[in-house]
């Protein structure tokens, strides 16, 4: 798994890759932003202005409970876009993975047939049915996220490595081999697959760096996925 991440960091730099990584950096910063834009559009029906206050309290006390509800609505903004954004951009990334996968694939494994494209029908269908699952995953979890300090960030990086683990596997993997061969595969390696979602998943936490990760999972991906098919499906 060393190995892929290795090759996948060095052709971020790679002149045949850089528009694709750059495309694939302006879709993460889109992502980015607009799931900010939403997240904050969804929490702004909530205000200082909803809760009762006593009458009797007077105006400083009221003003300062305002800049707390606003400072800590922002903060939520902040965090649940920082929680969402993994799940996101990883169904997003979906949808352009094919053509990043194409030019690695050209470059270094150039013996390989020409791969199935996904159908973009297909591929919204897969992109949303897992975008609708982590959202719902993490929404579960987020009790144990906001009240379990250091357990919080075991959960996290463990779910969602696993579901980022799977879909990018199963993105990469569906290209080359039929579904019976890739539930046999996940299952051989499952442990590598989740090794490398939560190196992903935390990645994607990163700010800036969370950029580029969309691609160099990608990458990271298609090296771990033709290494883990030469060694076969143990007995």
């Amino acid at each position: 798994m060393f190995a892929a991440f290795t090759k996948a960091l060095q052709q971020l730099s790679d002149p045949r890759l850089r528009g694709i990584v750059w495309r694939g950096v302006l879709v993460a910063l889109s992502v980015f932003v607009g799931l900010f834009i939403l997240v904050n559009w969804s929490l702004s029906g909530f205000g200082p202005d909803d809760v009762g206050l006593p009458a009797t309290i007077g105006e400083p006390v009221a003003w300062t409970f305002r800049l707390l509800v606003d400072i800590l609505g922002g903060l939520a903004v902040l965090v649940l876009t920082w929680l969402l954004f993994p799940a996101v951009a990883t169904a997003v990334m979906g949808l352009f993975l094919d053509d990043a996968a194409d030019a690695i694939e050209q470059r270094d494994y150039p013996a390989l047939p020409a791969a199935r494209r996904q159908p973009m029908l297909e591929a919204f269908a897969v992109a949303a049915r897992f975008l609708a699952l982590s959202i719902l995953l993490n929404l579960i979890a987020l009790p144990v996220y906001l009240l379990l300090p250091a357990v919080n960030l075991v959960l996290f990086y463990f779910l969602n490595g696993y579901l980022i683990s799977r879909e990018y596997f199963d993105m990469v993997a569906i290209r080359r081999v039929d579904k019976a061969e890739i539930v046999s595969m996940r299952r051989a390696y499952r442990g590598r697959l989740l090794g490398f979602g939560a190196v992903i998943a935390f990645l994607m936490t990163v700010p800036l760096v969370n950029l580029f990760v969309p691609v160099f999972a990608t990458a990271t991906m298609v090296h771990l996925f033709q290494g883990l098919r030469r060694k076969g499906i143990p007995a």
